[in-house]
């Protein structure tokens, strides 16, 4: 740990039960199934006016566009303090108050033409129910103990690997699956021992750089019976065998700048994706031989950007780089319906399958009816005037927003 300079604030201890992932905790980038689902069982506000949906809590931050992390009784936040220091905070979640705060120093200057809104932390970590993951944006990966916040372990993939520093940072999101890790970083594709952080299979090298390290990040799913990771680079969609690290199948997906952003999205043994600059496609994935191929079952005209679509039966509702708000057919690619009004550059969305929350980047929350039929906003509300580019949290009656300047926490009775 000589390449950190560590400090650990321990502000108060309690214990974390041994069953801290029991209930549906907002552990990871896009929620428990990183699809921005989660139960219909799960409560779900009536209403978001400030009569119902109130502001339990805030704290002001310095600048990240990592999402809020959220265990049973804690709330993660990821910031880039001074444009020098990475730090990661815990909050207790019925209160606000600070638990412990860990520093390390990790900064760079992205792109100028992607500096608009700043170089900040971009990585969202993910929770396992004792350690926290954490990418760094100078390409480091970093272990802690959720209770505490003291480093476990730290990987260096530029040191580790001699990759590239990534001109855009370690964007990707780590993804936990039982002892093990995967994460799109070093240039490529690697899958660790989460205890150690010892890499045990690394592939889809590109080398890093302007035209490396992915934009997006990986998600875990059975197609035609083979559970496999699903993964998306600057310039690919593939599926990777998860023990050996073997491409099962990959397709080229066109995009500008190499600005594959959202998650891979699947529809039964169909990928859904949209791309800058391209198109929306979905893609079957069959058995082909002793292998795989993916074939294009349809493709329109309409380009995403960076936020994922959520599904609902057998349609997608997405936000796209038009700024508009689409419902998609998926059986044959059709629009349902385009929303005429515009909003911001970047949807989060949450859904229960009844019910969509959108938070658009300017501060606005909007609550939604998914419908095949027409767009129906039933209500929307300006939470903040800082802009908000993480993703939305949420977890029991809570709901967490990560602006650029702070941390607020609202819930409803």
């Amino acid at each position: 740990m000589n390449r950190f300079k560590i400090l650990v604030y321990i502000i108060y201890i309690f214990p974390i039960t041994n069953n801290s992932l029991t209930s549906a905790t907002w552990n990871q980038w896009r929620g428990p199934n990183r699809d921005g689902i989660i139960p219909t069982s799960q409560p779900w506000p009536k209403s978001i006016s400030k009569d119902t949906l109130k502001l339990q809590w805030e704290r002001p931050l310095d600048k990240g566009y990592s999402s809020p992390i959220v265990s049973d009784e804690m709330v993660f936040t990821v910031e880039t303090v001074e444009a020098k220091n990475e730090v990661v905070r815990a909050f207790d979640r019925q209160s606000g108050k600070q638990i412990w705060k860990t520093t390390w120093v990790g900064a760079l200057k992205v792109p100028f033409f992607a500096r608009k809104n700043g170089s900040w932390v971009r990585s969202t970590p993910a929770y396992d129910g004792t350690h926290l993951y954490v990418g760094g944006i100078r390409d480091v990966l970093v272990c802690m103990d959720a209770k505490t916040g003291e480093i476990t372990w730290e990987l260096d993939f530029v040191k580790k690997f001699g990759s590239k520093l990534p001109s855009f940072g370690f964007v990707c999101s780590p993804l936990i699956d039982g002892k093990d890790l995967y994460i799109q970083a070093g240039g490529g594709l690697a899958k660790l021992d989460k205890q150690s952080g010892k890499v045990l299979w690394r592939g889809l090298n590109d080398g890093g750089g302007m035209w490396g390290s992915a934009f997006s990040s990986p998600v875990i799913r059975e197609l035609n019976g083979v559970r496999q990771l699903i993964v998306q680079s600057r310039e690919k969609l593939m599926g990777v065998n998860m023990m050996t690290g073997e491409t099962l199948w990959e397709k080229k997906v066109k995009a500008f700048r190499g600005m594959n952003i959202l998650t891979p999205t699947t529809y039964g043994n169909s990928i859904f994706t949209s791309v800058y600059g391209g198109r929306s496609t979905l893609f079957d994935i069959r058995k082909s031989g002793k292998g795989f191929e993916a074939k294009a079952l349809w493709d329109n005209g309409q380009q995403g950007y960076m936020s994922s679509p959520v599904l609902i039966g057998d349609h997608a509702y997405h936000h796209l780089r038009k700024k508009r708000f689409v419902c998609m057919d998926l059986k044959d690619g059709e629009i349902e319906w385009t929303s005429e009004r515009t909003f911001g550059e970047y949807w989060s969305m949450i859904s229960n399958g009844e019910r969509i929350l959108a938070l658009d980047e300017k501060g606005i929350l909007f609550h939604i009816n998914p419908s095949p039929k027409k767009f129906k906003l039933l209500e929307e509300r300006k939470l903040t005037d800082h802009e908000s580019w993480a993703h939305l949290g949420m977890d029991g009656k809570q709901v967490f927003i990560r602006h650029l300047n702070g941390i607020q926490c609202y819930t409803w009775e």
